[in-house]
């Protein structure tokens, strides 16, 4: 097949100068263009100094008449800068990937009161699909407009979506307490980021009040087809990257290593990126810088609880390895391409 000409818009920025990395290694793509603000008419490789001899690229300030020659533009951008851009680019008749959270939550009441903002391009929320490849992979094959899922979501449904699914859990005791690295909240300049601040510490944030949380029940809900309630808090961990996730919930049967073993066997035999088991306890070394999700299941029998520990990167499967993951699906390319 021929190449695939790739543009990204927010070239500069943690997500995607992943995306720049991965796309590189890629044996069917070609990039375009790369875009960005503030650095505008700076080359990549300036930007980011460990591309040297690699990605020399200028970035520029973007239009949609500069990526007339694209098959696909991927969005790396802050939550809320896609709504004008996206409905330019699909009229333009581009395929979309948006590594942002602007177009994964179907319910505009929601995003306003999660996001702060009234989303205001209906129309292309219409078309979006939700860009888990593991459970949506026929609708991403043949998708306009890809929603990246979020890094924390990521981490979360995966391990939960066959266990709810199969009704094995109870859905209504679902507890999720995540760990994160300071890139999850983007390459900014912000004082509550800065080494100074998270270095020594952990803390909690946006308790009861993170936009991923409608993400993560309203994909528990729609793959169960039951309502789920999910208590979920995320925290800073004084580290770059990754995300490690301890999630507790009640069964609604005796559960044993073996019926576990057995949904997930049925769910994510095939799946490459999913390594789970019920002995080997993840750690975010094991999983950095990989596309990889590992997942451990532990059981209570006393109290038929179970205890599921996930670790990503959440630059990569929580971010720009998913979105190529979702792009090799959209161009009838092995899951794997770019990616091992």
């Amino acid at each position: 097949m021929k190449a695939i000409h790739v543009s990204i818009i927010g070239a500069s920025g943690y997500s995607g100068i992943e995306l720049v990395n991965i796309l590189l290694k890629h044996s069917k793509v070609t990039i375009d263009k790369l875009f960005a603000n503030t650095s505008a008419g700076k080359r990549f490789d300036e930007v980011a100094p460990e591309f040297r001899t690699r990605c020399s690229i200028p970035l520029d300030s973007f239009s949609v008449e500069k990526v007339n020659q694209s098959d696909i533009v991927f969005i790396a951008l802050p939550s809320g800068e896609a709504l004008s851009l996206v409905p330019q680019l699909l009229n333009a008749g581009k395929r979309v990937i948006d590594l942002g959270g602007d177009f994964r939550l179907k319910n505009t009441e929601l995003y306003r009161k999660y996001y702060k903002r009234d989303h205001t391009a209906h129309e292309a929320l219409h078309q979006a699909v939700f860009g888990l490849p593991e459970w949506f992979s026929n609708e991403i094959r043949s998708a306009t407009l890809v929603a990246n899922p979020g890094c924390y979501p990521t981490s979360i449904i995966l391990p939960l979506a066959p266990l709810v699914r199969e009704r094995l859990i109870d859905p209504s005791t679902i507890v999720a307490n995540s760990l994160s690295g300071v890139s999850g909240a983007g390459r900014t300049s912000s004082l509550e980021y800065s080494f100074c601040e998270v270095n020594d510490s952990v803390k909690a944030y946006k308790v009861g009040v993170h936009q991923h949380i409608p993400e993560i029940q309203s994909i528990l809900e729609r793959i169960g087809n039951t309502q789920v309630q999910v208590l979920f808090v995320p925290h800073l961990l004084p580290i770059t990257r990754g995300i490690y996730s301890t999630i507790t919930c009640t069964g609604t049967e005796h559960l044993t290593v073996e019926s576990i073993t057995a949904v997930y066997n049925a769910y994510y035999k095939n799946a490459p990126f999913i390594r789970y088991s019920a002995t080997h306890i993840p750690e975010l070394k094991h999983v950095v810088h990989t596309n990889f999700i590992d997942i451990c299941f532990t059981i209570i029998p006393e109290s038929n609880r179970l205890i599921i520990t996930s670790a990503i990167d959440n630059l990569v499967k929580g971010a720009a390895g998913q979105a190529v993951q979702n792009m090799n699906l959209m161009f009838d390319l092995p899951e794997t391409e770019g990616l091992l």
